[in-house]
Order: C-alpha cells, then structure tokens, then sequence
C-alpha cells in the first residue's frame, strides 16, 4: 500500500492525477518549528521536515511505501511560510510583488529499510500586483493556507505569476515527475 503523509488537498490530487490512485492518506503530527530552530539553510529545512513526516507514518506502517512532501517559499533570505491571517497575506503578497523568488520542496520516500529523499527548486516570477488584485485575491480565502500566500493553480483567475522556471508541480508543492523517477528507480513503482 501507498500512505500520503499529508493533509494537503493539491498533494493529494497531484498523487491521484500523476502517481497512483489507490493510495491511503495519513497525516503525520510534528513540530515543523524544529527544523526551522536547527537548520538555516533552507535546503536542509525540506529535507528535515519531509523525512521526519515520512518517518512518523513509516513507523507505524513499516511495511508500505510512504510518501511526504514540505514546501517553503523564498524571496532573497528570507522563508516565507503560510501566511497567519489577511494581513499576514497582503504583506507577503506586496513584498512577492513584481520579484522573483524560489520555491523549495524536499521529499522522502520509505519502505521497510529503503529511504530516498530529493529537493526540487523552481523559480517563480511575479506580475506587479495592485492592491485590487490582492485583496481579491485574499477574498477568495485561497491565499491563506498556502506558503509563500499564493497557488500558481489560481493564476487563471488572479493573475499573478507571470512567468515560471522548473516544476510547475513543485511549486503547487509536490514534484512529482521526480518522485515517480525516484519510485521507479528505487523501489520498482
């Protein structure tokens, strides 16, 4: 069996799109704040926090094949996780507008002893965003759950990206072209 280690609704439908449908999701309970306490670069901050996710599920459920996935948003030095409330949304929309900034996501894959894990980088590119757009935007409600306060995914209807570079996937926050390599390559999927 495949467990999801996750509780986010565009991993879980990038999974059913891209990977497998028949997979069971089971959401892993840690402290994400440690691994920003223990690590400042931010490639080792993905890595942590997806294997300690893949961990806590694999524990319990050694025998099949679980997957976990965390994404942060970064602009310059500065990691940009989900955003508190409306306001924390504005600001980080108004500091994303018409900048590049990166988008990070670490994953870990386990069965029995097997463990692989990989970080995927994609650079995103944003329009100048006006404030009747941001506040539109956050009206929607679909900033507030999501790092760095957007989803390339709304772009359609609020365009804020202008243009990308690398996993589109990756930025949603799961790469899956690279997972289903790594599923392949390592435990024969």
């Amino acid at each position: 069996m495949i467990i999801l280690a996750s509780a986010s609704p565009r991993r879980k439908q990038l999974m059913e799109k891209e990977i497998s449908s028949s997979f069971s999701i089971i959401v892993s309970d840690i402290d994400e704040s440690l691994s920003f306490k223990k690590y400042k670069d931010v490639r080792d901050i993905v890595k942590d926090i997806s294997l300690r996710k893949c961990l806590a599920v694999s524990n319990d459920h050694p025998n099949d094949l679980v997957i976990a996935a965390d994404t942060v948003v970064v602009l310059g030095n500065e990691i940009i996780g989900k955003p508190k409330d409306k306001e924390d949304a504005y600001r980080i929309l108004k500091e994303l507008s018409n900048k590049e900034h990166y988008v990070y996501t670490g994953y870990a894959l386990k069965q029995n002893d097997k463990l692989v894990q990989g970080i995927v980088k994609s650079t995103v590119y944003f329009n100048e965003l006006s404030d009747e757009l941001i506040n539109a935007y956050i009206a929607s409600g679909s900033p507030l759950d999501k790092a760095g306060a957007y989803g390339v995914q709304d772009n359609d209807k609020f365009p804020i990206v202008k243009k990308i570079s690398g996993s589109m996937n990756n930025i949603i926050g799961f790469p899956t072209d690279e997972i289903k390599q790594d599923l392949i390559k390592n435990f024969n999927y």
